[in-house]
């Protein structure tokens, strides 16, 4: 149905003026918005689209990027006069856009605000301005294959799968991550007391203050390692390639268990997986395994020509009935308060597994600094899990070069 859908979606899309793909100057001018959208989710706001501009006699583009790049497309784009009105990006780039000046604040009554779950709010503040409205939340959750391993079998504690490793390490794994990424990694290094970066009493980030090379972070960090270097993971689960080496061995049903996203959610279910979620094990020292708190938002460029109608259209798009036919669609779980208890919600394994786990969850600091965090820290672990440093070493090295590098933004 979900496939049907899509190809009755592209048939009407000369009629309903929403377009995905790449848009050219000359085509945005004929719309009063122009609104980015990931990759494969326009589908999730077309009604609402089509809504939107019957009520309001405008006409709107939707283009499809990937959200991740959006940011950095509107750095070219918005000056040059093709780029959206509205955009979406994950939240741990609202510092960046903030500080570049590339993103307008909003102004919505507290009850908007209220209606949305507290950290994806905060996700979107900086500096008490509101600067956009969150599209959904997500969190890292483990995978698992059916037909591999049942939910009974199903290991509760990383060491119990760190265990399980040993036996499947030739043609087929039990347990994969991607583990030389902070990304993941923070799941681990925070059950032990690890941190980015360290807070004040009135929740400001002390940014010299990083916990990635503490005594709880190295001990972490060198647990994780002994699955690279004791050849429990392939070998070409490290680097850039990893994501799609783990992807592939997963959907070919040659491993039991993946820590992965709800991104991977309706891929999976379109290979045809017989494959099941539930939230992250336990740590060694009987912590639960954090994760990181992903929030998508909708935001408006600075350059938007029409912000006023901009900031209508947000207020419009994540509202609780847009928000719940867009999980609908396209099964990325909202922020909206409201329907965390709705059946279509309630009643959903992986967005009950993504609750769990986010009791868990810790947002990542959504300010300029964290550039310099992922590249070093991303560098250090590589390093880490090719055996190539210990842990204290590279850890102590990255931190050194994110406040290096951070202090020359001051």
């Amino acid at each position: 149905m979900k496939r049907l859908g899509k190809l009755l979606l592209s048939s009407m899309l000369a009629f309903s003026g929403l377009v995905a793909g790449v848009g050219t100057v000359t085509a945005q001018e004929e719309y009063d918005l122009v609104v980015w959208e990931d990759v494969n989710k326009g589908i999730g706001i077309s009604a609402a689209v089509e809504q939107f501009e019957e009520e309001h006699g405008v006409k709107i583009l939707v283009i499809e990027k990937a959200y991740a790049q959006q940011l950095e497309d509107l750095r070219l784009d918005g000056p040059a006069g093709s780029g959206p009105d509205v955009f979406t990006m994950p939240a741990d780039q609202i510092g960046t856009a903030v500080v570049e000046g590339l993103v307008r604040p909003i102004e919505v009554e507290d009850s908007v605000k209220q209606s949305f779950t507290d950290a994806s709010i905060q996700s979107q503040t900086v500096n008490g301005t509101l600067y956009g409205l969150p599209k959904s939340v997500e969190t890292q959750i483990l995978f698992y294959n059916k037909d591999l391993i049942s939910e009974e079998e199903l290991p509760t504690s990383l060491d119990e799968w760190y265990e399980l490793s040993k036996d499947n390490t030739n043609d087929s794994f039990a347990f994969l991550a991607l583990f030389d990424q902070l990304y993941y990694t923070m799941g681990a290094i925070g059950g032990y007391g690890g941190y980015i970066f360290n807070q004040d009493e009135n929740g400001n980030y002390l940014t010299e203050d990083i916990g990635l090379n503490n005594d709880g972070a190295v001990e972490a960090v060198d647990y994780l390692a002994k699955f690279y270097t004791e050849g429990l993971f392939p070998d070409g689960i490290i680097g850039e390639q990893g994501i799609n080496v783990l992807e592939a061995l997963f959907v070919e049903g040659r491993v039991q268990a993946i820590i992965s996203g709800p991104w991977n959610l309706e891929p999976f279910e379109s290979a045809g997986l017989n494959f099941g979620v539930k939230e992250l094990p336990m740590l060694p020292n009987g912590e639960h395994m954090q994760s990181v708190a992903g929030v998508k938002s909708y935001n408006i460029s600075s350059y938007s020509k029409n912000p006023e109608l901009a900031e209508a259209f947000l207020l419009f798009i994540t509202n609780e009935e847009n928000s719940l036919v867009r999980y609908e669609e396209t099964q990325e779980v909202p922020a909206v308060l409201a329907l965390s208890e709705h059946p279509s919600v309630a009643e959903n394994d992986a967005a009950e597994a993504i609750a769990l786990q986010s009791e868990h969850a810790r947002l990542i600091p959504g300010i300029v600094q964290m550039n310099e965090v992922w590249n070093s820290a991303d560098m250090a672990l590589q390093i880490i899990m090719n055996g190539q440093s210990g842990a204290k070493e590279a850890l102590d090295i990255a931190v050194q070069q994110i406040i290096s590098t951070n202090q020359a933004l001051q």
